[in-house]
Formats: structure tokens, sequence, C-alpha cells
């Protein structure tokens, strides 16, 4: 049986580098950050929050073996790969790329003025070698007051589909808002709070801070003013 326990990951004291045009948040060792209490969570390898100047970003570099969300908040992020997907999403926008046995792909601002805004996840796949996918969903005008089922490993109910047995749900509260979200017996919580304010069982979190959840029966999630986050529900 897990022992009852929560988290927190502050915002200040994740990683942090910033390149100019580029300014990331590490929640996980990422690059050259390297912090051996922070490698992952369970099967989440990487949060980074990221900033990038206009008309600039990630040019053409590869991937494998690994299942890759991104997340945006504010702006345009312009995607394309070698699998011949191109696509600009915006605030609210989903995408999800298997890399499975190979992939290249390039993230640029589509806008010459403003920053966007995004976080990028990446989850350890539960088998190697698959072919590459590619899958996007927007929560742009998905209502307050309740968990948004993004992706899973089954693809269930519309959700983009994962190679791990990982629940990502998009979350949105007004303020005074409530949600109990149940955990089952050995599974995992992760909240990622983007904006407002929000108390996990009990423990205030600012925007960026995390909560890890383990051997708790339920995520119990109050906003103390609007609040925009991810819920992770993990085996």
């Amino acid at each position: 049986m897990d022992i009852s326990m929560i988290t927190i990951r502050k915002s200040g004291e994740r990683g942090h580098a910033d390149h100019g045009w580029l300014d990331s948040r590490h929640t996980f060792s990422f690059a050259d950050y390297f912090d051996p209490e922070h490698a992952g969570f369970r099967a989440l390898r990487v949060i980074n929050e990221d900033r990038v100047a206009p008309a600039r970003g990630f040019g053409t570099h590869p991937h494998r073996d690994m299942e890759i969300i991104s997340y945006v908040v504010d702006g345009a992020l312009r995607h394309r790969d070698s699998m011949g997907n191109t696509a600009v999403m915006r605030r609210g926008e989903v995408q999800r790329i298997s890399a499975g046995k190979g992939i290249s792909h390039s993230e640029l601002n589509d806008s010459a003025a403003e920053p966007v805004h995004f976080l990028q996840i990446w989850i350890v796949p539960d088998k190697k070698g698959v072919a590459p996918a590619y899958g996007e969903k927007s929560f742009a005008q998905a209502p307050a007051g309740r968990l948004h089922l993004a992706a899973s490993k089954e693809g269930r109910e519309g959700s983009l589909s994962l190679h791990q047995d990982v629940d990502l749900y998009v979350g949105r509260l007004e303020a005074g808002g409530r949600l109990r979200q149940p955990l089952a017996a050995g599974r995992h919580g992760w909240v990622q709070l983007i904006e407002g304010g929000l108390e996990v069982n009990g423990v205030h979190l600012e925007p960026g801070d995390a909560a890890a959840l383990s051997g708790e029966a339920a995520a119990e999630l109050a906003a103390s003013g609007p609040a925009h986050f991810l819920f992770f529900d993990l085996n």
C-alpha cells in the first residue's frame, strides 16, 4: 500500500534556462539542468514551461520512443514534422506525438510580434519502436467546473491516444470552484498549475507550482481565483 503523501514542486525551485529567444522552466532534470531529486514522476519525464520570442523557435530535430505532448497557454505555435503534419496551435490546444521508431519536427513561434507560451511534456512509453503517430485536440472552449480528458492509453471518450497508462486532463475552475477527482488504489496524481490560485488537498499552489499525490484517495481541488491547470492520473 502506498503511504499517503503530497509533495509540492515550487515554481521558483525549477531549473531555469534563458537563451534570449527562449525562457524555459524545467520541472524535472532536462538538458544542462540535473537534479537527482527531480528526475521525473512515475511515467512523467519532462514538464518544461517554455516562452519563445516572436519568429523564433526550435528548428527541425529528432525524437524516438517518447510520448510528446504540447499544450499552448498563449500565442501561436507552428508545428511541422516528418510525417507531413503541419499545424498552428493556439491557446487551449493539445498536441500529441508518439515518436516511436523515430520522427523529426520543428516548433516555431508563428507570430512576428507576440511571444508563445506553452508546456512541453514527455511521457515514457510502455513499448518501444511503435509506428509514429500524431494528433491534436482543442480545449479552448471547454467549460470551467470540470476536468476534460485530453489523452489516455485507450484514447477513450474521444481523447488523444497514448502508449502509456496515463490519463491527462485539462482543468479550469472559477474562483471558489471545487472538484474532487478520485484516485484508484495504486494510482498517483500530478497537478500542474498554469494560471490562477489552487488548493490541492488543502495545500496552496501558485502558477508554475505542482503537487504530486501518492496514496491519496482523491485530489481535492479548490480554486482561490480563476484556475487553469493540468491533472495527470498515473499508474
